[in-house]
């Protein structure tokens, strides 16, 4: 059975073959610009499954730590050992 990533180039395929099908003049116009859009749109298809989407969410998960910095779990580390290693209450 086929996966869908194959099923997904097959169907490109076939659009570009039905692109080259088509007349060259007018008439074909409006069916070339919606084959041409639907090619963008199988091409998105496949670059999104190249990268499934825990992976997406996973290469946002350092920038917060960055932004917050290192001065700020040192923090953490140093309330946790005062309070015997229990979560620091929220400071408002």
């Amino acid at each position: 059975m086929p996966t869908q990533r194959n099923q997904l180039l097959t169907l490109k395929r076939l659009i570009s073959q039905a692109e080259l099908a088509l007349p060259s003049d007018s008439s074909g116009a409006r069916s070339r610009e919606l084959l041409s859009a639907s090619s963008a749109l199988v091409s998105d298809l496949l670059k999104e499954q190249k990268m499934p989407a825990a992976a997406l969410l996973g290469a946002k998960g350092g920038s917060v730590t960055a932004k917050r910095g290192s001065e700020y779990f040192r923090e953490l580390a140093a309330k946790r050992k005062t309070r015997a290693g229990g979560r620091p209450r929220k400071e408002s």
